[in-house]
């Protein structure tokens, strides 16, 4: 299809390509189908690079998680119908994960409606309480300004950042539009709103952080919009301890002072002051509940109010770009000379636990049924700084039991990625994908336990078409196991939680990927370094099902009524009591 018309003007599908292309998006991420091929041809045209996929809930989660490495706007295109239901567990994570997403699906023409058309059914509406906007696209001159507004909304200048979806029917694809109503103001690419802090706020947390005498910083994936420089610049300046979430790992060196990541109890319960920097009060925090910080005075600071206000409220509230407000709070903290004695001591008890944790992975027991799934991440250590190294390594870590073991695992990489605060197993393969293809001179390792891995296991095939040099090393201990230990631990019998002891290995290699399965933990850092060597890859490590992981030992399998974890639930239960 030519990009202009005999008259000259442009079909929808043409500007909605051009759209795209003059915003910035160079790649994007789908399923064919005949009810978009109009867009996806024109993408095509553009020199716009096409990942098609094997499940459209993988082309959302790929273009999360190039979202999250990136900083770009991810674009998933997806068909009509079962194409468009199938993404809504992926657009629900980046919802509740707050990324920056455009869904285009496809619906019957408009000359069909409420006829039984081929794949019709309300897209709209199903999609409606995941995103921050869905719409359908119906007037073919107005398709620039909506897609317009639909890139803010996605991007949060309205409110929340998070996915959109927008449909436009197959006819109004292929509608022409006359060249005086395409309007430059819709097709060009605007920056996104950086609110700056106000002075007043700046002095008030500066005063409180004069003030306290055990600050703590714990950050978020609103944080993600700084490289980390300010960020640290606001440590070094504050004399705070640090803890990282899953959200915001890497972002600041694993080597900083103020890391203690090791100590989170103690920084969780002893703090009197908790600064969160782009991060929500969630369950991984026990909601910021008084039973957890019993001490803190709270400052909060983010670029999006669900970052600012979500179940536990500041003495300070800070609503600006984060690292503006970190650069200001160092600047007013210049000439002032912490006592970091308190983070120190932590510090120390960071390295020692540390050093101690990093010497057990590899000392971790051989079970009769497998190996102690710490060996997985001894063997990544042992290559790092050979084979490996992990400083500059994308990591994805996927599962229930075996997601636990990977939190304490991996100390070092450059970026870390996971399912996040929705839980939605099976992102591991996606999300690697997508790395690979934005960083494609890093190395990208994905760690998943068996059941995640086998919700996308056949995008291995997408790994292995578009040369995304992945290693995908799978924990198998033939078991949904956090669910298993806690049916045996909690009810008394096990149904319905344990899997078949499947050869992952040599399914990858039928998808066309290097595999090799390994019951020896002495095997396993040459079967890595052949993984790396031969990417695409498919590591299969048979793990044992008597390691209960630190989360299924804390009771998260269970589901308290409280809180996420039962010593929390207990204190909770007290504070209620008091």
């Amino acid at each position: 299809m030519p990009e202009q018309t005999a008259r000259g003007g442009s079909v929808v599908a043409d500007l909605v390509a051009r759209f795209l292309r003059d915003h910035g998006v160079d790649r994007v991420f789908g399923l064919q189908g005949g009810h978009i091929q109009p867009v996806w041809d024109q993408l095509a045209r553009l020199g716009v690079r096409i990942v098609d996929v094997r499940d459209e809930g993988s082309a959302v989660h790929m273009a999360h998680a190039h979202c999250e490495l990136t900083g770009e706007t991810g674009v998933a295109l997806v068909t009509a119908g079962p194409g468009v239901t199938n993404t809504v567990t992926a657009v629900a994570n980046a919802s509740i994960s707050r990324i920056p997403l455009l869904v285009f699906g496809g619906c019957p023409p408009r000359q069909q409606s409420n006829m039984g058309p081929l794949q019709d059914i309300p897209h709209t509406e199903i999609l409606a309480p995941v995103t921050r906007l869905s719409r359908t696209l119906r007037v073919a001159d107005q398709v620039l300004r909506e897609l317009d507004e639909a890139w803010a909304r996605a991007a949060g200048d309205r409110g929340e950042p998070g996915p959109v979806y927008v449909e436009i029917p197959t006819d109004v694809l292929r509608e022409e539009v006359p060249p005086a109503l395409v309007t430059d103001e819709h097709l060009r690419a605007k920056p996104r709103r950086r609110p700056q802090p106000h002075p007043d706020d700046v002095a008030s947390v500066a005063d409180l952080v004069r003030g306290a005498r055990k600050p703590a910083v714990i950050s978020g994936r609103g944080a993600r919009v700084t490289d980390g420089t300010e960020l640290v610049r606001f440590l070094d300046a504050s004399g705070a301890a640090y803890l990282d979430t899953q959200e915001s790992r890497g972002l600041v060196p694993a080597d900083h002072p103020a890391g203690v990541g090791s100590a989170r109890s103690a920084v969780m319960r002893d703090c009197d002051l908790l600064i969160t920097v782009g991060r929500q009060l969630d369950y991984q925090l026990g909601f910021g509940s008084p039973a957890v910080f019993r001490n803190a005075t709270v400052v909060r600071i983010a670029d999006t109010a669900s970052e600012l206000i979500d179940n536990r409220r500041g003495e300070v509230e800070i609503l600006a770009d984060p690292a503006a407000a970190m650069d200001a709070l160092a600047q007013a903290l210049r000439g002032f000379e912490p006592d970091t004695s308190w983070r120190d001591e932590l510090r120390a008890k960071h390295e020692k636990r540390s050093a101690e944790y990093k010497t057990a992975l590899a000392e971790s027991p051989t079970h009769a049924d497998g190996m102690h799934p710490n060996q997985i991440f001894a063997a990544l250590d042992a290559l790092d700084g050979s084979a490996l190294d992990l400083g500059e390594t994308v990591v994805i870590a996927d599962g229930g039991d075996l997601l636990s073991f990977a939190r304490l695992g991996i100390t070092r990489c450059a970026r870390y990625l996971d399912p996040g605060a929705f839980g939605c197993l099976g992102v591991a393969t996606p999300f690697a994908i997508a790395a690979s293809l934005a960083f494609p001179d890093r190395p990208v390792v994905a760690v998943t336990g068996d059941g995640a891995f086998g919700i996308t296991a056949t995008d291995i095939d997408t790994a292995v078409r578009h040369g995304a040099k992945i290693v995908v090393i799978v924990s198998n201990n033939r078991a949904w196991n956090i669910e298993r230990y806690d049916q045996a631990e909690n009810y008394g019998l096990v149904v319905g939680t344990e899997l078949a002891d499947s050869d992952y290995a040599a399914l990858g290699r039928s998808l066309g990927a290097h595999g090799e399965r390994v019951t020896d933990p002495a095997d396993l850092p040459a079967a890595i370094e052949r993984a790396l060597e031969n990417a695409p890859a498919v590591v299969d490590v048979v793990t044992t099902q008597e390691a209960p992981s630190p989360d299924a030992d804390k009771g998260l399998g269970f589901v308290p009524d409280y809180q996420a974890l039962t010593p929390w639930n207990d204190a909770e239960i007290e504070r209620r009591k008091a």
